[in-house]
């Protein structure tokens, strides 16, 4: 089986964020071959593969004498190449059908028809809407932060990773999706038909707040990500700024390329962060634009904080050019590589951890705010406001106005 793409992946996984994505990816060529041992011959099996195989062939004996219905051949093999993958115990790998690696490969872009709204997988593995996006379909329908999906079509989603249920909710621009809801403090279930549209991800925003302080909120790291970010610095440069915030909280990840791109910005020339795989072969990743921003930094993170933001948030903390406000970030320290089949379909394993530029690898630590504060809910914005400063906030403006 030939590969023909490779991607590297800093994905949300369980936190998704996602935002799935939830996606890191650095497209390869590779022009070897592989050859699997089963496809190989008898005498190259391990034990364990031959009794597979034997138990496939018996399985399909009995499927095929005494299954009622008609089989959907297609159907079963998806089946069989996501099980292979679920064997592996490694919560980020995945079998990807043709359509799904469409879908992932597309909210990569930033631009994607769905029902707009940030999405991430909770640790106990419910779907739940972070934020929808601001008059999106999702919001127009009702859709509110905290709901928890249950099911898309009458399909549930119980046992289903992020980037499957996604795969579901989005679709052409136009159609209908059903979600059922489960909202907290409800008593019923709630189910909610959104209208699919083309949504072009608006995954920066900013503004200047008292002091000449620039505030940037970054909700992924996706292919646009890089660009609007580079802007919204270059706006509030141009507008005098003195020191700034940037807000990952709630950000679950998203493209190495946007997450590097963003420090090269930020960052004089050096290490940005480098991986390792299991043969101990390290890559690396470096800052080679010659601008850099040099007023003092605050970044604000939390436990959704993760695995792009935490490159991010990592390779600024090591270089003592900020200081990281809020509660410990998630701990994903861990790569996966998205490998593209030559019939449209893709798989996903953990094949590497990476580390930031002083050598930490953050895997199930998270990294630890230097600053560190627990939000005061009491100080979000209330009903009809856009933006109001939270105490982590207050926290960071504080560290900043010192400096």
């Amino acid at each position: 089986m030939n590969r023909r793409e490779i991607s590297k992946v800093f994905a949300t996984g369980l936190v998704s964020g996602i935002t799935c994505m939830m996606l890191l990816i650095m497209v390869l060529i590779f022009t070897g071959k592989i050859e699997p041992a089963f496809l190989i011959g008898d005498n190259r099996k391990s034990a364990v593969e031959k009794e597979i195989s034997q138990k496939a062939e018996l399985i399909g004996t009995y499927i095929d004498k005494y299954y009622l219905d008609e089989i959907d051949g297609s159907k079963m093999a998806d089946s069989i190449y996501k099980g292979i993958f679920n064997g592996l115990g490694d919560d980020y790998a995945a079998y990807y059908t043709a359509e799904e690696y469409k879908d992932i490969t597309e909210k990569s872009s930033g631009t994607y028809c769905g029902i707009g709204a940030y999405v991430t997988q909770t640790d106990t593995g419910d779907i739940s809407i972070v934020k929808p996006v601001e008059g999106g379909p999702a919001e127009r329908a009702g859709i509110k932060a905290g709901d928890i999906i249950y099911a898309v079509d009458g399909e549930s989603t119980a046992g289903k990773d992020l980037t499957t249920v996604l795969s579901k909710v989005k679709g052409e621009a136009g159609t209908k999706v059903v979600l059922k809801i489960w909202r907290k403090g409800g008593r019923n279930y709630l189910d909610i038909e959104v209208t699919r549209k083309i949504i072009e991800e608006n995954t920066v925003s900013s503004r200047m707040l008292s002091g000449n302080t620039g505030y940037i909120k970054v909700t992924g790291f996706e292919e646009v990500t890089n660009k609007q970010f580079s802007n919204a610095v270059g706006n509030l440069e141009k507008s005098g700024m003195k020191s700034l915030i940037i807000d990952l909280r709630d950000n679950g990840g998203g493209l190495l390329t946007a997450a590097t791109g963003m420090l090269d910005r930020l960052l004089p020339k050096g290490l940005l962060v480098y991986t390792k795989d299991k043969s101990g072969v390290a890559e690396e990743y470096f800052a080679e634009d010659d601008r850099c921003v040099k007023v003092p930094i605050a970044i604000l993170v939390n436990g959704n904080s993760a695995s792009a933001s935490e490159v991010f948030s990592g390779a600024l903390q090591d270089n003592g050019v900020a200081k990281l406000v809020g509660t410990k970030t998630f701990g994903k320290g861990i790569v996966q590589t998205i490998f593209g089949m030559d019939d449209g379909t893709a798989i996903k394993m953990t094949t590497s951890r990476y580390y930031t530029p002083k050598g930490r690898n953050i895997h199930k630590t998270g990294l630890k705010p230097d600053i560190e504060v627990n939000l005061d809910e009491s100080t979000l914005p209330k009903d009809g406001e856009e933006f109001a400063i939270d105490n982590q906030m207050r926290a960071a403006l504080d560290y900043l106005a010192g400096k």
